[in-house]
């Protein structure tokens, strides 16, 4: 069913049909001029001498040219032309507004240009719904976060506040547990800020020569408490290798692995840090005993607070921004990190990066 146009539509479109009948009928006019001169110069007539002869041939001339026009319209499909463009023209109004699942469904096989558009209209769309999901499942990922620390940290303090006599102990409990999630709140915002500064057009990385074997000791002599507390066996190395690199933005690479690696490999088990120059590129391993993923969550394994586990214990997730960080710093630097596991027999990170 068509709509109904408005008043000021049928004559705003009255006005555009009557300009371009005019300028149509003055160019034509024109041109029937101009041949009618040539018709004459070339068979030796002066239109001066000859002013109704060359009147008359300039009419017919025009008429010809109107009448060829008048066929160009009828049966060159303009009108459909103009019917594809508003169709285009009203699905990019549809998507500007926010409906991201419109598209476009006329083929225009006969018309390759018109086929080239609805094809970028259509992937267009596509992209930008993809975007919206992307954003609608962010904001909701982030609310869980945040509303799960809360709720405990709420329920808690109620209970701190309540009349009911708790013992020494049931209050250093409780005491501990807002304080654990206060924490994981707080690890969550840093979390989060420090991914939009990331993705923000500001940020500019600051490469500096370094070694990056002492860098990937200390760091893992830094968490020797997390390792050794679960009794890991942790193995290094590491070859001498001097990188150009943003040393703070690298450094939370091999944290973020490290702190996962340990995390999720059982008492007992084993973790194993490579570091080997190949020519121009640094390849670094972080390998575990651990649990591992299965093959569905490896792909996306990088995607922001993606869970692997979801059954795992609350006391051993995180907030799953972790990975996505890691990747976002690696791909700034032009590199590569990548995911390779048997699940239950162990995970291995391996991470590329120019030099």
């Amino acid at each position: 069913m068509k709509k109904k146009l408005s008043r000021k539509d049928t004559i705003f479109r009255g006005f555009v049909l009557f300009i371009v009948i005019f300028a149509i009928i003055i160019g034509c006019g024109a041109l029937a001029g101009l041949f009618t001169r040539i018709i004459l110069f070339t068979t030796g007539h002066d239109p001066a001498d000859e002013p109704i002869y060359g009147q008359s041939l300039t009419w017919l001339i025009l008429i010809a040219l109107l009448l060829l026009v008048r066929y160009y319209l009828k049966y060159g499909n303009i009108t459909k032309h103009i019917d594809s463009f508003n169709t285009v023209i009203h699905v990019l109004d549809k998507i500007a507004k926010g409906d991201y699942k419109a598209r476009l469904k006329e083929p225009f096989n006969e018309h390759k240009s018109f086929g080239e558009l609805v094809k970028s209209v259509n992937n267009m769309a596509a992209d930008l719904e993809q975007l919206e999901n992307m954003r609608q499942e962010f904001i909701s990922n982030v609310s869980h976060e945040i509303q799960s620390p809360l709720a405990s940290i709420r329920g808690f303090a109620q209970v701190l506040q309540s009349n009911d006599p708790l013992s020494p102990e049931e209050k250093k409990l409780y005491l501990s547990i807002i304080e654990s999630e206060s924490a994981r709140l707080s690890k969550l915002s840093d979390s989060l800020l420090q991914l939009a500064v990331l993705e923000s057009e500001s940020m500019r990385l600051q490469p500096r020569p370094y070694r990056l074997d002492k860098q990937l000791r200390d760091l893992i002599l830094a968490s020797e408490p997390l390792w050794r507390s679960k009794k890991v066996v942790m193995e290094a190395f590491l070859d001498e290798v001097t990188c150009t690199l943003d040393e703070d933005r690298i450094s939370q690479v091999w944290i973020n692995l490290l702190h996962n690696s340990i995390k999720f490999t059982p008492e007992g088990g084993k973790i194993r840090v490579e570091l080997h120059q190949h020519g121009e590129a640094i390849e670094v391993q972080v390998a575990d005993t651990g649990i591992g993923i299965s093959e569905q969550d490896q792909q996306r394994i990088f995607e922001r607070f993606h869970k692997a586990d979801q059954s795992r214990e609350r006391s051993n997730q995180g907030s799953g921004l972790g990975l996505s960080i890691a990747k976002k710093i690696v791909d700034l630097h032009g590199g590569d990190i990548r995911v390779r596991n048997t699940p239950g027999a162990g995970t291995t990170f391996t991470v590329t990066l120019p030099n």
